[in-house]
């Protein structure tokens, strides 16, 4: 099932807002990670250059459980981050394919393993992949407002999975 399935729209006036909304979305992917201790989640980050698709990354991934810094994957394409559940721990591997020159880079690079462990991806830019990427379970859009850290963040589940974890954000 590809098709979109659930939808969920924020509009954020300030650069806590969209902390709040990141804190949020780590609940509930942290729920069903929790619930699915095998699971695995392929996350998109979408928007142009300095739309916050970094910043939205960093607050995601702290607020799953990472106390560390959260460092930018510009230069080496993926950054992998332990995170501690309740029961289990899992890998959230951020990628950053902004620089990639080739779509198989991140392949030759020998990542794709990593789109099978507990845990989930977050990956920005991933039309640099250009169709060489797995499926997404969520999209997140992230568009640049009027203000410096005004966003219209749009979250969209594409698969059962993502549609499982968007549809809890909406209770």
């Amino acid at each position: 099932m590809s098709n979109t399935l659930a939808i969920f729209e924020q509009h954020c006036r300030q650069e806590a807002d969209t902390a709040k909304l990141a804190k949020q979305l780590a609940g509930r992917i942290s729920g069903f990670l929790e619930r699915h201790p095998q699971g695995h989640l392929n996350i998109s980050l979408i928007g142009n250059l300095g739309a916050g698709k970094t910043t939205f990354a960093r607050y995601l991934i702290q607020a799953m459980g990472h106390e560390g810094k959260v460092k930018s994957p510009t230069y080496t394409l993926c950054e992998p981050y332990s995170i501690q559940m309740r029961s289990s721990s899992v890998t959230a591997h951020h990628f950053d394919l902004y620089r990639m020159r080739d779509p198989l880079e991140w392949q030759e690079a020998g990542f794709a393993e990593y789109f099978d462990v507990p845990g989930f991806c977050l990956i920005e830019w991933p039309e640099k992949a250009e169709g060489t990427l797995p499926s997404f379970d969520l999209q997140i859009e992230l568009l640049a407002g009027a203000n410096e850290n005004e966003r219209t963040i749009t979250i969209t589940g594409l698969l059962r999975d993502g549609v499982t974890v968007l549809k809890s954000l909406n209770q």
